[in-house]
Order: C-alpha cells, then sequence, then structure tokens
C-alpha cells in the first residue's frame, strides 16, 4: 500500500508541474482572459498577467527538480510557493461569483471554480508533505508526542 501510495503521489506531482506549466503558458497564448481577473486597483494589469505566467512556469519547472537548497529540496520549495500562490488567487476567484460579469465566463462557473480553488490548495499542500524529508517528517511526529 506505501509503495502505491508513493506512486500515486509522485504522479501528483508531475501532474501539478504539468498544471503550473500549462497555466503560466496560458497567460501569453490567452492574455485578455486573465486580464479581467486582475484586480481594477493595479496599475498595468498586463504586467501581472504576464509576471504570473512566468512565476508560474517557472514553479512548476523546479517542482520537477530533486536538488537542495537551504536544506529543502528545490521541488518542496517550489510546492510551498504554489501553495501560497493558490490563496492568494483565492479571494480573486471568490469576487468573480459577485461580479456583475464574472471573468471566467457566467456565474455558475464562477461557483464551481471556488471549490476547486480549495483542492489546488489541498493539491499543493500535499505534495509539499510528500517532498519533506522523511527525517523532519519524524522528529515533527516525534515533537507532538
Amino acid at each position: 500500500m506505501k509503495k502505491l501510495t508513493h506512486i500515486l503521489l509522485v504522479i501528483l506531482r508531475y501532474l501539478l508541474a504539468i498544471f503550473m506549466i500549462n497555466a503560466g503558458l496560458q497567460h501569453f497564448l490567452t492574455p485578455e482572459f486573465y486580464l479581467a481577473f486582475v484586480p481594477r486597483f493595479l496599475p498595468f494589469t498586463e504586467f501581472f498577467v504576464f509576471f504570473s505566467g512566468v512565476i508560474e512556469i517557472i514553479l512548476g519547472i523546479l517542482l520537477i527538480f530533486n536538488f537542495q537548497l537551504f536544506g529543502k529540496s528545490i521541488s518542496a520549495w517550489a510546492a510551498l510557493a504554489i501553495f501560497f500562490m493558490f490563496w492568494i488567487y483565492l479571494p480573486i476567484h471568490i469576487s468573480d461569483v459577485f461580479m456583475e460579469n464574472p471573468a471566467i465566463g457566467t456565474h455558475k462557473l464562477a461557483l464551481i471554480r471556488v471549490p476547486f480553488q480549495f483542492l489546488f490548495i489541498a493539491w499543493a499542500w500535499i505534495i509539499w508533505k510528500f517532498l519533506q524529508p522523511k527525517e523532519n517528517i519524524k522528529k515533527q511526529t516525534k515533537n507532538c508526542g
């Protein structure tokens, strides 16, 4: 069972990487779609669309690699950054529900999109926990008991 769980988590890790790279690329292929999501109070909306696309691509690529940085694998740092990025995007998707013309298209789609954001948050958290060195998890468990 442990081996099957490990295989599933590895698959989920690489799917998250593909998801992030694709999402980032979409910022360049269809920027007009993402412009509507940028909060109106921010200047240079196109810059934020392209900047977030670059960040998503970089994080997706970093999620693939296993080299160490400050005692953690670079992929673990990337998963944690994706986790926080998904939290940052949550208010944007919640506010979209209340817009007269939701950026995502319809009110129904905006309502469906919010629970998916929580799934994305959980997905990134699970991958971050999976990428933690096993000795750190043992230390954390030992300190809790």
